[in-house]
């Protein structure tokens, strides 16, 4: 695995970002165990740790299980120090899912946890990272979807799962399994993120090949955009009553 510096980084940001057009910068997620020089802890409450993903697109912060502490469920995927009072809480937002039909006992071995216990979680923008980052979380619409799928076929060699709630659950889907993750999101991310609109999901990506991602999607990127001038141009000319070959298409193309 290639050793990553801050300049490559940087570099790996802006292709994401240039590449899918984002209107979040990425953002990277590092667990460690000890607090990286210099790095402050997160100012305020949230109400869910999701919260931190929108946050961390403007600066870099450290956070504890304390943090994450009004949102049991994510306190459970990611698998934090959790408290006699999140505990009670994770129970009855369980009794109340159940009840809802909307989280039913046997779903819930299906939620991803996080396979460790890290001490701390350090959220920021990607060309900011103090630390090597675990997973990498982009804001993406459908078009970007498309390029995402591509590159996740060509690094993974299979497609990306498509996950619902809760969306936290990304996060250990990809620590866990080391590969990409499309999450849908969830009606409480929905409720707490302004950038999670309605138009709007995520895609998660395990930090050890992210410079891998990063290459494939700059060249599926500049692909996508050449094979989408082609097809309009066939469209163009067949409703206009045309049959081009795929040469005079390719052709105009170039004209």
């Amino acid at each position: 695995m290639d050793v990553m510096t801050q300049e490559n980084y940087q570099r790996v940001a802006q292709i994401l970002s240039e590449s899918l057009n984002l209107r979040q910068p990425p953002v990277a997620i590092c667990f460690t165990e000890s607090a990286p020089p210099g790095v402050t802890e997160h100012a305020g409450r949230v109400p869910a740790g999701c919260r931190f993903w929108e946050d961390a697109a403007h600066r870099t912060f450290l956070t504890t299980g304390a943090d994450h502490s009004l949102c049991a469920i994510g306190v459970y995927t990611h698998n934090l120090q959790t408290s006699p009072a999140q505990q009670v809480d994770l129970i009855d937002a369980l009794t109340v899912f159940g009840d809802l039909g909307y989280v039913r006992a046997e779903d819930l071995p299906l939620i991803p946890v996080l396979a460790s216990q890290p001490e701390y979680v350090v959220y920021g923008p990607l060309p900011e990272t103090p630390l090597p980052p675990d997973v990498v979380i982009l804001f993406i619409n459908a078009n970007q979807t498309l390029i995402l799928s591509e590159a996740t076929q060509q690094v993974e060699n299979q497609n990306p799962p498509a996950m619902g709630r809760p969306a936290c659950a990304v996060v250990a889907q990809v620590m866990n399994t080391g590969r990409a993750a499309l999450s849908l999101g969830c009606c409480g991310a929905r409720a707490y993120l302004d950038a999670l609109t309605d138009d709007v999901a995520i895609f998660a990506i395990p930090g050890a090949k992210l410079k891998a991602y990063a290459e494939r999607i700059e060249a599926l990127s500049k692909a996508n955009a050449l094979l989408s001038n082609f097809h309009r141009l066939r469209r163009r000319d067949i409703e206009a009553g045309q049959e081009p070959t795929i040469k005079q298409s390719l052709a105009a193309l170039g004209s």
